[in-house]
């Protein structure tokens, strides 16, 4: 388990500014742009199993990384955040009319309230 990068193709390499390995869970790179950075966000939440209190310091340290950058740079959030949304129609606007899902998990709510709180 854990996150990693691999810039591969020569144009990437000299754009990368910055790697950061927060936890063996997050990580993020950095890399220079035209007009603006754009920050690669790589997470591998918690799974269902884990206590309450593990997922709450996961998503606390991923917030506050999230919200740390600034909003003039593209922010990319990826990974495997072990998520299940369901086919509520207030979920429609977000996630779409297609999904394999009946019923939610406490990680899809979670991550899918975070870009939300940043706008």
């Amino acid at each position: 388990m854990g996150t990693e990068f691999l810039v591969h193709h020569h144009s990437l390499v000299s754009a990368v500014k910055r790697v950061k390995f927060v936890s063996d869970r997050i990580s993020y790179v950095v890399l220079r742009g035209r007009w603006c950075n754009t920050i690669v966000l790589n997470v591998h939440a918690s799974t269902k199993k884990k206590s309450g209190d593990s997922k709450d310091n996961f998503y606390e340290e991923l917030e506050h990384i999230f919200y740390h950058f600034p909003k003039y740079h593209m922010t990319i959030l990826l990974g495997d955040f072990i998520t299940k949304l369901g086919k509520e129609d207030i979920l429609k606007p977000a996630i779409g009319n297609e999904n394999l899902h009946e019923d939610n998990n406490d990680n899809g709510v979670r991550i899918l309230n975070l870009p939300h709180q940043k706008i």
